[in-house]
């Protein structure tokens, strides 16, 4: 195998790690269905937010604007500013609702439950605490202490005290 080849392998591998893992996957999703949903979205803020508005002036938000320097006078025909500075401040507000939705319905319908699916998984696969294991020193020194007694010819006492890692003492039974 040449040098090209195992360097085409180790980017490919690389690559598929990296699509592999999970936040890209999970934002492809968002991507997706965020386009998915805009749609939807502008079809409810042209529908029903713009006429809600229009009940206090145009239906239309993109015709909502302010002059800077007044006088602002448009050419009817073109619909072109002629003099003045106009500030086109509906299709922003237009767009901030249409932003609001969509986030709104990307939350609610998608990463709330996502989540809660997840703390749900979690909850049931969490394993109890196995109990603290004792250490190699400890017994070490257990071990010590009993060929100690052995080689004096001692039984040493009935049961002894022992400290475990996690703090507790226990009795130990010869």
């Amino acid at each position: 195998m040449t040098a090209v080849e195992s360097e085409k392998k180790g980017l490919l591998t690389g690559f598929r790690e990296f699509l592999m893992r999970g936040n890209v996957v999970e934002l492809a999703v968002a991507v997706v269905i965020g386009t998915a949903f805009s749609k939807i979205v502008d079809s409810v803020v042209k529908g029903l937010i713009n006429p809600l508005v229009g009940a206090i002036g145009t239906k239309d938000l993109d015709k909502y604007r302010s002059c800077l320097k007044a006088p602002c006078e448009i050419n009817k025909t073109t619909g072109e500013v002629t003099s003045g500075v106009p500030i086109n401040w509906g299709p922003v507000l237009s767009a901030s609702l249409t932003f609001l939705i969509t986030a709104a319905v990307v939350y609610f319908l998608m990463i709330l439950p996502m989540t809660r699916y997840k703390e749900r998984l979690a909850a049931k696969s969490s394993t109890p605490e196995a109990p603290a294991e004792v250490n190699e020193v400890d017994l070490l020194t257990e071990i010590r202490d009993l060929l100690a007694a052995q080689r004096t010819g001692s039984d040493g006492p009935v049961g002894r005290q022992r400290e475990s890692q996690d703090g507790t003492v226990g009795t130990e039974k010869q």
